[in-house]
């Protein structure tokens, strides 16, 4: 089974954590007001000369990332092993927000770069130009 990607602007396998990528792309459209053009997914970037593969960032209007989102699939409990692999992302992408999310249970972070730090909170801002 497929599902059609509007960032990708293709078909792409249906699968468990698919499901989960495509729900969290329309929340990030539909809910928060992200343009689709602000939007990528599943890229390599390298950590520690290994390849790696993000789920979806969003960027801000100047071309950084604002959002790091990872997406594990529903039968996959959020865990500190997930905390600490979108952690080790970020330090490449420097994203302001976190989202980890297993379609069930969702949890945003905001990075306090100065002081090496990072919150939780309640939810992800809406998109403003």
């Amino acid at each position: 089974m497929y599902i059609f990607d509007l960032i990708r602007k293709k078909n792409v396998l249906l699968s468990p954590e698919e499901w989960v990528r495509q729900h969290c792309v329309h929340f990030l459209i539909n809910e928060l007001g992200y343009p689709k053009s602000l939007i990528n997914l599943e890229k390599q970037l390298f950590i520690n000369g290994r390849a790696k593969r993000y789920d979806l960032v969003v960027y801000s209007n100047d071309g950084n990332v604002e959002i790091l989102v990872e997406c594990k699939a529903p039968s996959i409990k959020i865990s500190q092993n997930t905390f600490d692999q979108i952690a080790r992302y970020n330090l490449t992408l420097n994203s302001r927000f976190l989202m980890l999310t297993n379609g069930k249970e969702h949890y945003f972070c905001e990075i306090d770069f100065k002081n090496k730090a990072y919150r939780f909170i309640r939810k992800l801002p809406k998109y403003q130009i």
